[in-house]
Formats: C-alpha cells, sequence, structure tokens
C-alpha cells in the first residue's frame, strides 16, 4: 500500500511506524480476499506481514481493527482544519475531501472499496465499525466546534456532525463493491443536498 498524502510531514519513527501499520493492512486485506475474512487469523497476518503476533496487537487491537482503521481520518480533519476560515463547514470539508481523497493511487482506493466491502458484509465487523464511525465523529465535533468558536459538546455542533456522516454514508453505502462507482461524486451531491435544506 502506498503512503497516504500527509499535510505535516511526520518524524522517522512516526513514519516507520504508519509503515508496518499499513504493511499489516494491507497483507491483512490480500489475505481476506485470498482466504475469507473467517478464515484468516492474526497468526496468518503477522506471517505475511514479516511480524511477530504481539507487534500485531501493538499496532491494531484485534483482527477487526485492521479492517475499520483508517489512516486518512487525521488527515482529513487536518487538510479540514487547514482551510481559510471564511469557508463555511460544509464547503471547506468538501475541499479537504477533494484533497485528500484526489490524491489517493488507485491502489489506495482499491483498499478503501475493500474494507467497506467487509465492514458492511461481515456481521461481526458491524460492531467494530459503528466504533469506529464514533471515533470520526468525535473528532469532526471537536473540529467543528474549534472551527465555529462553539463548545466542544455543542448540540449544533453534533446534529451537524451526524447529519454530514450519515448523509455521506447514505449516499455511498449503496455503491461499494460497484467497479466503477464515483464516490467523490456521491459525497459531492450529498453535501449539496444537505447545503440545499434536504427538500423533498
Amino acid at each position: 500500500m502506498s503512503e497516504s498524502p500527509a499535510v505535516d510531514k511526520p518524524g522517522l519513527r512516526e513514519r516507520k511506524k504508519a509503515k508496518t501499520r499499513a504493511a499489516i493492512q494491507e497483507h491483512a486485506l490480500r489475505l481476506f480476499r485470498e482466504r475469507g475474512y473467517e478464515a484468516t487469523t492474526v497468526e496468518q497476518i503477522a506471517e505475511a506481514a514479516e511480524v511477530s503476533p504481539s507487534t500485531f496487537f501493538r499496532y491494531f487491537g484485534s483482527k477487526e481493527d485492521v479492517v475499520v482503521y483508517d489512516a486518512l481520518d487525521p488527515v482529513l480533519i487536518a487538510a479540514w482544519r487547514a482551510q481559510p476560515k471564511e469557508l463555511g463547514p460544509i464547503p471547506a470539508l468538501r475541499r479537504a475531501m477533494e484533497e485528500v481523497f484526489g490524491n489517493l493511487s488507485q491502489a489506495q482506493l482499491d483498499d478503501m472499496q475493500e474494507r467497506g466491502r467487509l465492514a458492511y458484509g461481515v456481521p461481526e465487523l458491524r460492531q467494530a465499525m459503528t466504533d469506529d464511525i464514533l471515533r470520526t465523529s468525535a473528532l469532526m465535533v471537536g473540529e467543528l466546534a474549534a472551527r465555529t468558536g462553539r463548545a466542544p459538546d455543542d448540540f449544533e455542533a453534533r446534529v451537524f456532525t451526524g447529519a454530514v456522516i450519515g448523509a455521506i454514508m447514505a449516499a455511498v453505502l449503496p455503491a461499494i463493491g460497484e467497479a466503477e462507482a464515483e464516490y467523490m461524486a456521491l459525497v459531492d451531491r450529498a453535501l449539496d443536498y444537505l447545503e440545499a435544506g434536504m427538500p423533498l
């Protein structure tokens, strides 16, 4: 898996850790495709990535975590933070998403699609995905609150974030597994609908 785009260049130690984490996830996804999720063990993933099982667990708490972990979450938040303050929250988020996801390689896009297919197709992964969505939501609420000068537990910031995440999921989930899916076009359409006040 190629490296994700970065907003701030991390130090050598952080880059090595990110490379190891990416390698473990890459080999895990390959094994899941070849053998199936249920039939693949942590030990097999560790062996394929040339690390010990204990090293696997230093990076991922479980086999479920290796699927739902998304290295782009903090990158997207940083890109959102870097947008001009005069941009509203949705235009700023749209531009950040275009910057981050528009620079991904085909291999990275394929991995994202595979992770999505697994997360929503394997019952035991759904709870892990829910937990990950809650973590992402908390990151977004904190960033939105800072961007708008609101408190971190602001009601409107939480509802706004929930609406954005829900709209994106509703737009993208039906397309997971489609080889020619245009995810950013779907995200743009969802954000346009939110900005228009969701008329029916």
